[in-house]
Formats: structure tokens, C-alpha cells, sequence
């Protein structure tokens, strides 16, 4: 587990800034007695309470399989690709929201892109392109996807028109369980 380089700590921030914008600070900085750092271990990033990192030295490196929040994997490219198991984090501070229909909630889940019928409600002046966090209409976040159009373009919309591209859900959890550690 290691420090990310430059080229890395800008890669993940630039794909987190995508979804949290300027909420991207309270990731960093954070009280004295709760700091949290990102490492990298095996082209994955983790975010992680200092005092955990400071536990996991005892931990041989080929016996460490996962630390803290796995935010998500860098390609041998250098890209940056976020994973669903940081949902948390990114619905904790996400600048732009989507909410989906009890009807649009199952084929989310499948993998597939939200579209106007199953729009619930979205963040007023969400531009296009723009990453967003998929919410159900109790709150529960589903997953987190792009934005298709931007909220003005999207009221003009036919019913089957796509509003978000999927990208990730929480139904990958049961999907992907052998290769997703």
C-alpha cells in the first residue's frame, strides 16, 4: 500500500470532482482527530482513517486484500475508474441528484440507463454531461451515472428518451461479486 503519485492523486480528483464538484474539500480536509488519506494497493485506490493505515503496517503486503473504502481501480492507462462500492461517499456530497420511480428502480439495478418515464425529480441547472448520484424516492442511493441532458433539455424530452447513462450500481454487487475485489 502507497502514497498516490501526482499524475494518479490528479486523475482520482478530477473524476471525483465530476460527481462532488466543490464538495471534493470536505473528502480532504477534515478535523484533526478524523483525517482520511487515499493509498493505492494493487491499481486500486482506498480511502481510509489515518489510524487504520497506521494498524495495516503490521499487515504483510500479500496478505492485505481490501483497507477502508475502495473509491476505485486505475487502468494500467493511468484513467481512473470510479467503483460502485464508494456510493456512500459520493451521495454523502454529490452537487447533482437524480431520483428515480419505484418502476425505474428495477431496471437500474440490471444495468440500464434511467430514462425520462422513470424520472422522478433532478437537481435544478444540472448541465450535461454532468456526474450524478441516482437516488430511489425514499433516498436510498442506487448507483451514480452522466447525465444525458441538462435539466432544461430534458423537459422537452419524449418518455423514452435516456436522462442518465448508467455507470454503476448497487446491483453489481451480486453481478460482479467474484472479480470485484
Amino acid at each position: 500500500m502507497r502514497p498516490l503519485t501526482e499524475d494518479e492523486t490528479k486523475a482520482v480528483f478530477e473524476k471525483l470532482a465530476n460527481y462532488v464538484g466543490k464538495n471534493l474539500v470536505h473528502l480532504i480536509d477534515r478535523d484533526e482527530d478524523d483525517q482520511y488519506c487515499f493509498r493505492l494497493h494493487k491499481d486500486r485506490v482506498y480511502y481510509l482513517p489515518l489510524p487504520m493505515l497506521a494498524q495495516a503496517t503490521s499487515i504483510a503486503r500479500p496478505n492485505l486484500i481490501s483497507l477502508g473504502t475502495c473509491m476505485g481501480k486505475i487502468s494500467k492507462s493511468g484513467k481512473f475508474k470510479l467503483g460502485v462500492t464508494c456510493l456512500d461517499w459520493l451521495a454523502k456530497y454529490a452537487k447533482y441528484k437524480v431520483w428515480i420511480k419505484p418502476a425505474g428502480e428495477l431496471p437500474f439495478l440490471y444495468g440500464n440507463h434511467v430514462v425520462k418515464a422513470h424520472l422522478g425529480r433532478i437537481t435544478e441547472d444540472t448541465p450535461e454531461h454532468q456526474g450524478v448520484v441516482v437516488f430511489s424516492m425514499a433516498d436510498i442511493p442506487l448507483g451514480f451515472g452522466a447525465t444525458a441532458r441538462s435539466t432544461v433539455a430534458t423537459k422537452d424530452l419524449d418518455p423514452s428518451g435516456i436522462v442518465v447513462f448508467h455507470q454503476a450500481d448497487v446491483g453489481e454487487y451480486l453481478r460482479d461479486e467474484e472479480t470485484m475485489f
